[in-house]
């Protein structure tokens, strides 16, 4: 679909005829696209047939997001790259639920996925967007899943609306430009510039600004708690909320200049004390790999107290420790070599130990894993392990391992 050329088109989609054609195309094969155009060509106008297309394919892409949501809804192609997934929209929408908010203005809202996520916890939205074909989407996608009494969507300029009067702003400004939408690292080229969001957001009761997780920590406001969001193990995005100085009756929801981590699904939330880096000491029975929204909230020191752990090396995520502890902000591995790097004591060693499926991970190390991996040439054995490449005390070095979890994880690990 194309943008706002393609409005009558859109509109075709959702009267009868294009309801039809997408019902037919829920279930559709894209390898047999060809063949599904030419056949649906004889009964249909080209161009509906090519929209419905397109729409059954967003659909199928857009499944990763937001589940069985999507073979309701519409999409743009920027729409399905820049939306939120569904479960860090929920997330962020109970937390501005629990604050108290029922009014929300939702800057930047595409196709209005977050706009979505919000009605669902019973805020009542003004979706805002200057591109037409997205908002036509975006109400499109209310209407579809029962949400319409609670959005409201306005084709215009975010810079000039006015936010007076609602409960709260979310701002998710484009991150993407370019000729090939290539994601843009430097946020005062956001559109709009993460400076103007910022001041968006200080003039409400409250306000979440969405931001990439990579964002320089010197970046960040220090009026603002800074929250970094993973979903099963994938850091997702980072998100700026401003208002606590607003409600001193909101207690520790908001932590101005805080650092938090949260981990969905299960909704595991670490808000940073403050430490300092733990002193790096020797490889212990056990190695913690923190959840990369802990890595990127800087709060590695943190999961390194929970557990009584220290650093392997100064510069390295990795925590070690001489006991299991469980916590959810870090995965634990029973360690049961610590070996310099040498590929070629590697490969006997796997060999002796019957290893013949390996997962490998580095952090601080040049070697590629899949590189390794064809070096090892790993046979039938019937065990596995988990081998790191890594530094430790500054040395090239190779960890070897079981998850805490594995049924091949010593109780005691011993070296």
């Amino acid at each position: 679909m194309g943008r706002v050329t393609d409005l009558d088109t859109f509109s075709a989609l959702l009267a009868p005829e294009g309801q039809a054609l997408l019902a037919a195309l829920r279930d559709h094969d894209p390898a047999d696209e060809l063949a599904t155009a030419t056949r649906l060509r004889r009964d249909h106008p080209a161009p509906l047939v090519s929209a419905a297309l397109g729409q059954a394919r967003l659909r199928q892409r857009a499944a990763a997001k937001f589940g069985a949501d999507a073979r309701l809804m519409y999409f743009t192609p920027n729409g399905v790259e820049q939306s939120t997934r569904a479960t860090v929209a929920a997330h962020r929408a109970a937390r501005l639920a629990a604050l108290g908010v029922r009014t929300l203005v939702d800057l930047c809202s595409g196709i209005g996925g977050d706009a979505l996520a919000l009605a669902r916890a019973g805020i009542s939205v003004l979706a805002v967007d200057r591109d037409p074909l997205a908002c036509a989407a975006a109400r499109a996608n209310a209407e579809a899943l029962g949400l319409a009494e609670l959005v409201e969507v306005r084709c215009a300029d975010v810079t000039e609306v006015d936010t007076a009067g609602y409960d709260a702003v979310f701002v998710d400004p484009a991150r993407r430009g370019g000729g090939r939408g290539g994601r843009i690292f430097d946020p005062e080229a956001y559109s709009p510039p993460l400076s103007w969001a910022v001041e968006a957001a200080r003039k409400a009761p409250y306000a979440a600004l969405k931001i990439a997780p990579g964002v320089p920590h010197d970046a960040l406001p220090d009026d603002a708690e800074t929250e970094w969001i993973s979903d099963s193990g994938d850091v997702k995005e980072a998100v700026l909320w401003f208002g606590a100085a607003h409600d001193a009756a909101a207690g520790p929801a908001l932590a101005p200049a805080g650092r938090r981590a949260t981990l969905l699904p299960a909704g595991d939330s670490l808000l940073g004390a403050g430490l300092p880096d733990p002193e790096p000491g020797p490889v212990g029975d056990w190695l913690y790999e923190p959840d990369g929204a802990v890595i990127r909230a800087h709060l590695v020191a943190d999961v390194a107290q929970q557990v009584g752990g220290r650093l392997i090396d100064p510069t390295i995520a990795y925590v070690t420790a001489d006991r299991l502890v469980a916590t959810p902000y870090a995965t634990a591995y029973a360690v049961t070599d610590v070996l310099p790097f040498n590929v070629k004591k590697l490969k006997a060693l796997l060999r002796e130990r019957e290893v013949g499926v390996a997962v490998i991970k580095k952090r601080g190390s040049a070697v590629e894993p899949e590189e390794l991996r064809k070096k090892l040439k790993l046979g039938g054995g019937r065990r596995s392990c988990t081998i790191f490449l890594t530094r430790v005390a500054g040395a090239p070095t190779m960890l070897l391992g079981h998850p805490a979890a594995s049924p091949e994880a010593p109780l005691t690990p011993g070296r």
